[in-house]
């Protein structure tokens, strides 16, 4: 098929598809229909926006068909109030229940990072999932050893020895943003997916904490990356411990206000 495709029955030609392209890949004469510019099969990043705001559903993008884009559900909104309170209930939870979290639930939380925003729609973000309790607990020795080895943290360390896990908290599940190395907008696309990540497991009862240990380890700790089987164009940009918390937060405590230049 062409880039574009445009139910003519349809279209009301209002040009919103032509005006709301990015790249400026869409053109519309006068009268005329929509139909893309020359260049427009090599530069289409497949982003779908012309897909998702024409108010018809007159058009198709090649590999977008409008039948596979769901609708926007009026039902489904949600209040800026209902929103502020989600982002500010936020907790990172360092005490989990040993009950794990199935497999269907981890799985629909990842799928809804797919429409996390990425550098020109390229997708980089490619997850590893460490699903055993006890392979976690692995992990977690590896990143004390690391830590020895740098001499960083000795409470930590100390905590380890005592046999209290300080490193990875005693989750049960860990996951991992993954993206090339040479990839300049790779750490910055993953820190948003596991951003999304974060929020889309609070919703599904989950709590997450972000493992800055393991980000670090893993760049630089060959065992480590041996156990996660990364290979040498890869990096993790972001990972978090995931499962259950054990108690409940109450409250919301204040923050710093915000630091704002108004220019």
């Amino acid at each position: 098929m062409s880039l574009i495709e445009v139910e003519q029955e349809k279209c009301k030609r209002d040009g919103i598809c032509a005006t709301i392209c990015p790249l400026e890949l869409i053109l519309q004469e006068g009268e005329g229909f929509p139909e893309p510019t020359g260049d427009a099969d090599e530069l289409c990043i497949s982003c779908g926006h012309c897909v998702a705001v024409c108010p018809t559903g007159a058009l198709s993008l090649s590999g977008l068909p409008v039948r596979d884009c769901l609708p926007m559900q009026d039902d489904l909104r949600v209040s800026a109030e209902a929103v502020e309170q989600f982002l500010k209930v936020r907790r990172s939870v360092r005490v989990f229940k040993e009950e794990p979290v199935a497999r269907e639930v981890l799985e629909r939380v990842i799928d809804s990072t797919r429409w996390a925003p990425s550098a020109i729609n390229i997708q980089p973000v490619r997850w590893l999932v460490i699903e055993r309790p006890v392979d976690v607990r692995t992990l977690a020795g590896l990143i004390a050893e690391w830590m020895r080895k740098e001499t960083l943290a000795p409470r930590y360390i100390a905590a380890w020895d005592r046999g209290k896990d300080v490193v990875l908290r005693g989750a049960p599940h860990l996951v991992a943003a993954c993206g090339p190395t040479e990839n300049f907008w790779g750490p910055v696309d993953c820190a948003i997916a596991v951003t999304y990540l974060e929020l889309a497991a609070q919703a599904h009862g989950l709590g997450t904490c972000w493992s800055g240990l393991l980000t670090r380890a893993a760049t630089s700790y060959a065992p480590i990356a041996e156990f996660l089987g990364l290979k040498e164009d890869q990096r993790i940009n972001g990972a978090l411990m995931i499962g259950y918390p054990k108690y409940r937060y109450r409250r919301i405590p204040m923050r710093n206000r915000a630091m704002v230049t108004w220019r």
